[in-house]
């Protein structure tokens, strides 16, 4: 890549996999980010409170082989939907988050974390006795040493949400889904947005993240999805490991199984891949060789909780900032390198994406 130019010159970031051309305009991406403040996005999904305990390593147990841990500190994040909204505030973005939570610890920890932040609230409902699905992860090391997760507990809800409750939830989704200018669906697969939601959403753009269930969201209006490799293996119960052709063929499947524009497969230190159709507009008929872009930074992770939630996050918004799909893939990829380095369920700022892009657009090659 050339050293950036004068003031209004375009400076182009160039990379490859198997000679895929990967080029993208890095003062256009900086534009795009630009344009996040403007810009509308609502989520509705799964709300998850992500706990994290640390504990220092006292002993061995006498009573059993287990460690004893002297308690340090316990930390709460917004997980799941509640992450992807996390991420479009901390990216500048005007957020309508929707969804359930329990009238429980969780719930109103999520619901305080939301107010904080200036979020409106009222596409949430809180529902008596059911559970805000919470995951507990417990952190062990020595003075000075780098934690390690020793066990994880989940609490989640054992019934379905109440009927009464999905009717609420639907309405709510139906009309802030109109005053939004992009529709997040984060699918973790506790009820609160099955595909019979979705087919009834007046959205101009909808993405969607689907642990468990991607193939059923066909013929629901879906823009784009973003599975990671191993989502993408068990729909179709196949296996991609180094098999690059493997992958470009279930990726392409997806893709048209689910009438998509556009997927992208998040595949960890490999990067990630574009599937998309063969158009300039988004609309006519055909498809394009898929694209592969390399990770950005280190293939190392600190901490990879919660980074498929910042991708979708980042690609819903650049999507509706006027990105392409190519440049909202790039964009994605350069957030999910930078919060995969951070501890815990993180974020990524509109300010560290736009330092980011502005040091690879200055840096000598």
């Amino acid at each position: 890549m050339t050293p950036a130019g004068k003031k209004g010159e375009s400076t182009t970031l160039r990379g490859s996999t198997r000679g895929t051309d990967v080029s993208v305009d890095l003062t256009r991406l900086l534009d795009i980010v630009a344009a996040f403040p403007q810009r509308t996005i609502c989520v509705l999904g799964d709300f998850v409170l992500d706990e994290f305990v640390s504990g220092e390593i006292s002993r061995v147990s006498r009573e059993a082989p287990v460690l004893i841990l002297r308690h340090r500190r316990s930390e709460a994040y917004p997980g799941g939907a509640a992450n992807a909204a996390n991420n479009l505030a901390d990216l500048g973005a005007r957020v309508i988050p929707v969804g359930a939570v329990g009238d429980d610890e969780g719930g109103r920890k999520l619901l305080d974390f939301f107010q904080r932040k200036r979020l409106d609230v009222s596409g949430i409902v809180r529902v008596q006795d059911w559970v805000t699905t919470t995951k507990t992860r417990y952190l062990a090391g020595w003075t000075h040493t780098t934690e390690q997760q020793v066990l994880r507990v989940d609490r989640e809800p054992s019934a379905a949400l109440p009927e009464r409750i999905s009717r609420a939830i639907e309405r709510k989704a139906r009309r802030l889904a109109a005053r939004a200018d992009a529709v997040l669906v984060s699918d973790y697969g506790f009820g609160v947005a099955p595909p019979t939601f979705v087919r009834k959403l007046d959205a101009k753009l909808v993405t969607l993240d689907s642990r468990y269930r991607l193939l059923e969201f066909r013929e629901t209006g879906v823009t784009a999805a973003t599975p990671n490799e191993a989502e993408l293996e068990a729909a179709y119960h196949s296996h991609v490991g180094a098999n690059l052709g493997k992958l470009e063929e279930l990726g392409q499947r997806a893709r048209n199984d689910l009438s998509l524009e556009a997927l992208v497969v998040t595949r960890g230190k490999d990067g990630l891949s574009l599937f998309e159709r063969n158009s300039t507009t988004r609309s006519r008929a055909g498809t394009r060789p898929p694209r592969h872009i390399p990770i950005h930074g280190s293939d190392t992770p600190v901490d990879v909780t919660g980074a498929g939630d910042t991708v979708i996050a980042v690609f819903t918004l650049a999507l509706a900032a006027g990105a392409s799909y190519l440049e909202a893939a790039h964009l994605a990829n350069y957030a999910g390198g930078i919060v995969v380095m951070k501890p815990r369920t993180a974020t990524v700022t509109q300010a560290e994406l736009e330092a980011i892009l502005r040091r690879e657009a200055t840096a000598p090659r």
